[in-house]
């Protein structure tokens, strides 16, 4: 590295060194915790989240109405 490429924090190398880490191998049958969750098992989660959010406006409204 150039010595006017220096970061005196360190995070850019840091940020390298973990960008191109490349990803260690797994074992049949674990579970990948990064990514590895469907689009699918999350829509009920986000269906319910939206819906309490809307309640919750619907009962700021309502209180500022009242």
């Amino acid at each position: 590295m150039a010595d006017n490429d220096y970061d005196p924090a360190g995070s850019t190398q840091m940020f390298r060194a973990f960008v191109d880490e490349a990803p260690a191998p797994q074992a049949p049958g674990t579970v990948n915790t990064y990514g590895s969750t469907s689009s699918s098992s999350r829509t009920p989660l986000i269906a319910i989240s939206a819906v309490l959010a809307l309640v919750v406006v619907v009962g700021v409204i309502w209180l500022a109405v009242k």
